[in-house]
Parts: structure tokens; sequence; C-alpha cells
């Protein structure tokens, strides 16, 4: 068991800043500071709402937390052939909930009043958008700049501290997904609460519905997932222009999804002008259900996002490829030590959905040691990348024991 546990210690820490003690302690300070003033933040927005509004807060919170649950067990499913740790899975939620719209909030409302501070000195703007102008056009100039570059620093920070657990595209999307998994969770009862407050009628179905859409993977956790994907994607190139385009290109394309989605309103209103057409008039949003806001939003984020869909869909595929193309490859030399002839058979007929098991082990032994074949193979691949030598690697041989005593 020890050298199992030393095993999980190289791997999270292998080539990370963290074993430096001087950065190690400069980065748990700054977390720290980060994650403190991101909670005061996020506590004096709730308790600015009335004691009833935050009793709703509080009571969404537990609901979004509920609905969280099944984005996060699909994303589990697409890491299934290299678990992360579920503290990392932690890691990544945390980082969105609390230290992203912690940090996202106050420049968010800052840049909306600076937009209103601007259309009072160009009334007729304001009068052509409506009472809702400051909103209508600062939506789509705040929260895409703020919240995409708040949620993509978690991300990048796993990309530079734990860079053994970051292999591929498909770890990126996942970090990236997470992160906006944890966003959503917290902002979902908070602008239920803040519509309460507001308007006297808390927007349930609409807000849950219309966030939660896709299975909770439309919105935030899509957009970060593309800054991940992108960051995977540096990972596994050696051309070192790249690695720094690459998390660029996926940072510019989380901003514009999310400009598109959040000018929306902006262009409704514009279309409207344009017809002739007399604006709304302000009030509560609509009382719809769940099911029916649920079904609208992921309809609409198909045809909307489609581009972007359709790209994460592919980047998915081929990385589920390049997956069974690496463990293939690099394990092919292990035959007869760490992978039996039996069980390499198994990992040659694995397929898109088909999970690999070995039926002679229970379940959870199973599991623990096909994960820690496919982990030798991935550190193998990304050695080779560095231009190492992989029997030198002290995380493969930790990684090879980890097998042995598995067997034992």
């Amino acid at each position: 068991m020890s050298a199992i546990a030393d095993t999980t210690l190289d791997r999270l820490l292998m080539g990370s800043p963290l074993r430096r003690p001087e950065v190690a302690r400069r980065v748990i300070v700054g977390l720290a500071i980060a994650l403190l003033l991101s909670l005061a933040v996020v506590i004096l927005v709730v308790l600015s709402m009335d004691a009833q509004a935050t009793r709703l807060f509080l009571t969404g919170l537990v609901l979004s937390a509920l609905l969280s649950v099944v984005p996060v067990v699909i994303l589990r499913f697409l890491d299934r052939r290299e678990r992360e740790s579920p503290w990392l899975f932690a890691i990544a939620i945390l980082w969105g909930a609390l230290i992203a719209t912690g940090l996202a909030l106050p420049l968010n409302t800052w840049i909306i009043a600076a937009v209103g501070r601007w259309l009072g000195e160009h009334p007729e703007v304001a009068d052509y958008l409506g009472p809702d102008a400051a909103l209508l056009v600062g939506a789509p100039l705040a929260a895409p700049l703020v919240e995409e570059t708040t949620k993509a620093l978690g991300v990048l920070l796993l990309f530079w501290l734990l860079r053994a657990e970051f292999d591929n595209v498909r770890d990126g999307f996942v970090y990236g997904a997470l992160v906006g998994v944890g966003f959503n969770l917290l902002e979902a009862p908070l602008y239920v609460a803040q519509g309460f407050a507001e308007h006297g009628v808390a927007p349930w179905g609409l807000q849950f519905g219309a966030r939660f859409a896709l299975f909770g993977l439309g919105g935030h956790a899509m957009f970060t997932g593309i800054v991940g994907a992108f960051l995977g994607g540096a990972r596994q190139t050696r051309r070192r222009w790249l690695r720094i385009l690459a998390p660029l290109v996926g940072l510019a394309l989380a901003i514009l999804a999310h400009l598109l989605n959040n000018s929306l309103g902006l262009l409704v209103t514009i279309l409207l002008r344009s017809a002739g057409e007399e604006l709304p008039e302000p009030g509560p949003p609509p009382q719809v259900s769940f099911l029916d806001a649920w079904v609208q939003t992921s309809l609409q984020n198909l045809v909307i996002f489609l581009p972007f869909v359709l790209a994460m869909l592919v980047v998915l595929w081929r990385s589920g490829r390049q997956e069974r193309r690496v463990i293939a490859e690099e394990l092919a030399g292990e035959v007869g030590g760490a992978v039996s002839a039996e069980e390499y058979d198994g990992i040659r007929r694995d397929r898109l959905f088909r999970t690999r098991r070995i039926d002679r082990l229970d379940r959870r032994r199973s599991a623990a040691l096909v994960n820690a074949q496919h982990e030798l193979a991935f550190r193998k691949r990304a050695v080779r990348r560095e231009r190492g030598d992989p029997d030198a690697d002290p995380l493969i041989a930790g990684w090879r024991r980890e097998i042995d005593a598995l067997r034992a």
C-alpha cells in the first residue's frame, strides 16, 4: 500500500512547481487569499438581499448541487480511461463555484455601471434600447470577458501546477467543463434569488431549465471546456508556437461563444426597433416550467452554438480514438509484464463506448488495474513526447510497482 501511496503522490506532483517549497508557499497563500476574497464577495451579495431571497438562494443552492450531479457523471464517464482524482474534480468545481464567481461579480457590476454612465452621456442610445439598455449593452461586454477569464485561470493553474495529470485534449475538456459546472452551480440559484428580490417572483423554471440545458453541458461548461480542450492540445504538441497560440485561441472562442449567447437580447431589441415595433414593458420574467425551459434552451443552444457543439463532439471523438491508440501502442511493450497477453487482447478490442475490465478480478480491483495500466501508457507517451527515457522515469517505475501490487 505504501508503494501505491507513493505513486499517487508522485503522479500528482511529477514535474510540478509545487515540489519547490517556495513556490508551494506562494501558491497556497495566493489561493487562500483568492478563496477568502471570493467567499466574502459571495456572502456580501447574498446578505444584501432580504431574508426570503436569502432562503431561496440556499434552497436553490441545494437543488443546483443535485442537478450538477448529471454533468459530473457524464464527465466522469468521458474520463473513464484515465481516472483523475476525485479531489481534482472537487478542486475544479470549487474554483468555478467560488473563486471564478467571486472574482467575476464585482468586475461585472463595475463594467455594467460604467456602461450605464456612458449611456447617461448618450441618451439617444439609451432611448433607442429602452429601460434595460445598460444590461443589454453591458452583459455582452462584461460577462464574456470577465467570466471566461476568471474560469480559464482555474484551468490554467491545473495545467501549470499539475502537469502530470493534464495529458491531452480530453483531460483539458473535462477540467474546463468542471470549472464551468461549478460556476453554473452558484450562478443559477443566485439569479433566482436576485429575480425574486427585484420582481417578487422566483423564476425557478426559467433559470434552472435554461442553465442546465443540454444536461448541464451547455453554457458555462461548454465555454470553459473549449478553453481546456485547447490547453490539452497545447500539452500534446512539441511546437512551441502552437503551445502559446492554442490556449489563446481557445479563450477567444470561449469569449466569442459567450458573447453570442449574451448578445441575443440586444439583437432582439435592435430587430424590434428596426421593424418599428414597440419594446416590451420591463417586468418580471415569464413563469415557465423547468421542462419547457430545458427543452427550449437545449434546442436553442443546438442551433445557435451548432459549430461549437459539433467541434467539441469531433474533438471528443478524436480524443477517444487517440487515447485508445496511445494505450495500445505504449502497452504493446509491456505484454508479459505489466499487461498479460489476454489483457492486451482486450485493449485491442476496446471501442468508443466500451469500458475494458478484467473478468477474473472483482470489479473494484479490475477498475484499479485497468486505470493503472492506462496511466502507465499515457505517462510513457508523455515522456517520449518530451524526448525522455521511459525506462529512467520514476513515475513509470511507480506505476509498474502499483500494477504488481494490485495483482498480488
